[in-house]
């Protein structure tokens, strides 16, 4: 069944997904596993699972001096995916990102995926290197979403990336995109920024799902204006509950959002990240409810830093 599949099945309950990160190279899967064990009782519709390209680090040397080395700190999304569909049952769509990825590189994981029976995709351009100022392609790799989504839509037909026909096609793939209420930081403008979802849903996208917010006015503008310009595949609102007092500074110039002024006010007042964290679970239920008042089936909720929260939040509004 595909993502928009899932999403259209049983439209009058309240559904939830959420994004988990793959553990970091060396810690095992305990923490991961234990984090989808305490979410699996509230049936979640699907589990993303992020990936993460490599990136520079130094190290000391014996004598002293630092050497620069491309690590890759979270590898193993396929892996992870595939662990979490055979221990929990659970439907997966790991990330497939351009960043630190040839198209061979790409390729290859499809062709993984495809054996592993993984199906669902959320195709993204990925964030730019830590030491780059803008995002800089990979040799042999792709620069655009659009490009890699041109890759994927390829090798649907039964072709790989060189126009070489595959012997005998698997599977193909559902996939979606991202999408931003309060558009890309590196967009000119809404209306581009939008403009380019429209091309991805013209080129094959079945849905999309969105960057974090706190401001639910600011999603139902971003819906009515995608509608507007005929975009009409779900959009999956994308939510994080404040957790810590530091994510009142953190939070906005990460993921480029604002705090709406009433939350900010509350959250200064805090005084514990106890406190804060109950706030940040108090805000987000009441956006949760205003969301499936308005028709929305299905919130998808990061989890990094927030589990026990949307646990939380996911009791009180699943099970009432």
């Amino acid at each position: 069944m595909t993502v928009a599949e899932l999403l259209s099945k049983e439209t009058d309950k309240k559904h939830f997904s959420y994004e988990v990160l793959p553990p970091l190279k060396g810690t095992g899967t305990d923490k991961l596993f234990a984090t989808i064990g305490k979410l699996k009782e509230f049936c979640p519709l699907f589990i993303n699972i992020t990936t993460h390209h490599s990136e520079f680090v130094y190290k000391q040397l014996d004598n002293g001096l630092l050497e620069r080395r491309r690590i890759r700190r979270r590898p193993g999304t396929i892996a992870i995916a595939a662990a979490i569909q055979q221990k929990f049952g659970i439907p997966v769509m790991p990330h497939i990102i351009c960043s630190g990825a040839t198209v061979e590189d790409i390729e290859y994981e499809l062709l993984d995926l495809q054996f592993l029976g993984i199906t669902r995709l959320l195709l993204l351009r990925g964030d730019k290197a830590k030491e780059d100022r803008f995002f800089t392609p990979t040799p042999g790799g792709h620069e655009h979403t659009t490009d890699l989504i041109r890759q994927v839509t390829q090798f649907n037909k039964g072709f790989f990336a060189d126009g070489e026909p595959i012997k005998v096609p698997g599977e193909t793939f559902d996939f979606g995109v991202a999408c931003y209420p309060e558009k890309h930081d590196e967009a000119p403008n809404m209306e581009m920024d939008m403009g380019f979802l429209k091309m991805k849903q013209d080129m094959g996208a079945q849905y999309a799902v969105t960057q974090l917010f706190y401001d639910n006015k600011k999603y139902f503008d971003f819906v009515a204006k995608a509608r507007a310009m005929g975009i009409t595949i779900p959009i999956i609102p994308g939510l994080k509950p404040l957790a810590k007092l530091s994510q009142l500074g953190v939070v906005p110039k990460t993921f480029h959002c604002d705090i709406p002024q009433e939350l900010a006010s509350e959250a200064i007042k805090c005084k514990t990240d106890e406190e804060a964290r109950q706030l940040g679970i108090e805000w987000t239920v009441a956006q949760c409810r205003e969301l499936y008042a308005h028709g929305v089936n299905n919130i998808h909720f990061y989890t990094v830093s927030a589990v026990d929260s949307v646990a939380e939040i996911a009791q009180r509004l699943l099970r009432s």
